[in-house]
């Protein structure tokens, strides 16, 4: 470092004066989840956290996004993105919280409420410390990371523009309260989604010799898959195939014509992709054959792998250290297989994806409900760790600390 931009504890204190806002904001976008590109309540609420803060905001046309750039008293020089993602997921809550999901079928099981709330609460410590920084902090709040490709929408609409580097939190509970972990290269992987059709003859129960039962086909295809990405792919340069949906049949006493399956492929490089894609096309289409059926096999690209670069990813780490304490600088030594859509922006830009651990008291990280858990909790005090690393990151990369 080669400067000190703030004190050591300083910003946690800060943090820790926010932090009532920011988890009243996180609860009531949380009661109310949206999904999708069109949040309409989730931007009204951030747009009135930052109301009377000295900031620059633009609104999305294609999606409610909010941007929202924050200039230092200093003068010119770079400028580092913030984001924040704001949109739910299609599922129900089960967590018994009294600030639980009062939308049918929706919930924020993912953290993104709490992303908005942190993001909010940083924008709002570096507001009053914007006449110790030269440069411009800019704040993204995305819709539509759950599957909708929001990051590429706003990347679309300017979002990058002018932009040096990038960062981001994702709250996690299967890691310690409080800590950023994080690692250079990939750190999450890129997901297919995998649709198959298994096609054989109907008939009767009492007589399968009579029809073509593709569900025994379809059964042989998923384990055959799993024993695919186990012998077939370089352990160090891992796939996982999962199937998690299969649809067949109307009643007890009929074989079905069709068997649908559908799943996803993760993969932490193109090379392990394209190798999984072909090999699915392989184990698919030649099982139903030797069944004298006929299977087709379709896959839709999701988002990239998640590459950090490397000396952000170091810098990240010494940031949290300074800031945070180094008890909670975690370098991860292996990436997550979950996708995440803040690849586009590292597609573009040199920074980091970073995970902030919130598992709640009572629970271990191993054992918590993780994200996407219809019973997923989180420690709120541990957001106060992410108002400042977001802070600190943004006052160490514009006092020019950040050395590639």
């Amino acid at each position: 470092m080669t400067a000190t931009a703030y004190r050591s504890d300083e910003l946690l204190d800060l943090a820790g004066g926010l932090l009532p806002d920011v988890v009243a904001l996180r609860r009531a976008i949380h009661r109310h989840p949206e999904q999708g590109l069109q949040l309409p309540r989730t931007q009204a609420a951030v747009l009135a956290a930052l109301d009377d803060l000295p900031l620059e905001i633009a609104t999305g046309t294609a999606l409610t996004s909010v941007v929202a750039d924050l200039r230092g008293g200093l003068g010119d020089g770079p400028t580092i993105l913030l984001r924040g993602d704001m949109d739910a997921l299609p599922m129900p809550e089960d967590t018994g919280v009294e600030f639980a999901s009062e939308v049918e079928g929706a919930m924020h099981a993912c953290g993104h409420d709490s992303h908005t709330a942190m993001l909010a609460g940083a924008a709002r410590l570096l507001s009053d410390r914007r006449d110790e920084f030269a440069g411009r902090v800019r704040f993204m709040f995305q819709p539509g990371e759950e599957g909708y490709h929001g990051a590429r929408h706003m990347i679309e609409e300017g979002v990058i523009d002018g932009v040096d580097a990038v960062f981001a939190l994702h709250v996690t509970p299967n890691a310690p309260s409080g800590v950023i972990a994080t690692r250079g290269g990939p750190i999450m992987a890129a997901a297919n989604v995998l649709r198959i059709t298994v096609r054989g003859m109907g008939g009767h129960a009492s007589s399968p010799y009579l029809a073509n039962d593709p569900m025994p086909v379809a059964a042989e295809i998923v384990i055959a898959l799993q024993v695919f990405v186990t012998r077939r792919i370089n352990t160090f340069d891992p796939v996982v195939i999962t199937i998690t949906k299969i649809r067949a049949g109307t009643t007890n006493n009929v074989i079905p014509e069709e068997v649908h399956l559908e799943g996803t492929l993760r993969s932490v490089s193109e090379g392990s992709r394209a190798k999984a894609i072909q090999g699915i096309e392989r184990i698919v289409t030649n099982i139903a054959a030797a069944h004298e059926m006929e299977a087709t096999f379709e896959q839709v690209a999701g988002y990239p792998v998640v590459v950090n670069d490397e000396e952000f990813a170091r810098f990240t780490r010494e940031v949290a250290s300074r800031a945070l304490g180094e008890q909670y600088s975690f370098e991860m030594p292996a990436p997550v297989m979950g996708a995440e859509d803040f690849s586009y922006l590292l597609n573009e830009r040199p920074g980091a994806f970073a995970y902030l651990g919130v598992c709640p008291p009572g629970q271990t990280p191993a054992h918590a409900h993780g994200c996407h858990s219809n019973r997923m909790t989180i420690d709120e005090p541990a957001l106060r760790h992410g108002i400042a690393m977001y802070a600190a990151l943004a006052l160490d990369y514009l006092a020019g600390n950040f050395t590639p």
